[in-house]
């Protein structure tokens, strides 16, 4: 079992940067992926990005290459979304996963409760 906890959201302008993050405990490892997904009202849940904790490779959906980066701290056992030139179209809902295996865009197992992110224009 793998718990989720994500902090760091919140209320800002476009344009302005925000970190997320996202700390994990119980039974994790180096075969762990790590992602971000979002939900905004009245849409499906998206992927964002992920990264395999056994060699810090990643994955970013389109809309947000260029823009948000996901890390690690091996240390801390905690996943970062670091979120630079937010858009309002960026507001959502964003959620923690983890998955046994490789990056993948669906097919996690845990997840965190979410922390709200608003972009005003």
């Amino acid at each position: 079992q793998v718990q989720l906890v994500e902090s760091g959201g919140g209320l800002v302008q476009a344009g302005d940067s925000l970190r997320l993050s996202c700390a994990a405990s119980g039974r994790t490892g180096t075969m762990y992926s790590m992602g971000w997904f979002r939900q905004a009202p009245g849409k499906e849940r998206e992927f964002v990005t992920a990264i395999y904790w056994g060699d810090g490779s990643t994955y970013y959906a389109d809309s947000v290459k260029g823009r948000f980066t996901i890390s690690r701290d091996n240390a801390k056992n905690t996943v970062y979304l670091q979120m630079n030139n937010l858009k309002p179209e960026d507001t959502a809902v964003y959620y923690c996963a983890a998955k046994r295996g490789r990056i993948t865009t669906r097919g996690y197992d845990y997840w965190g409760q979410g922390t709200q992110v608003t972009v005003s224009s």
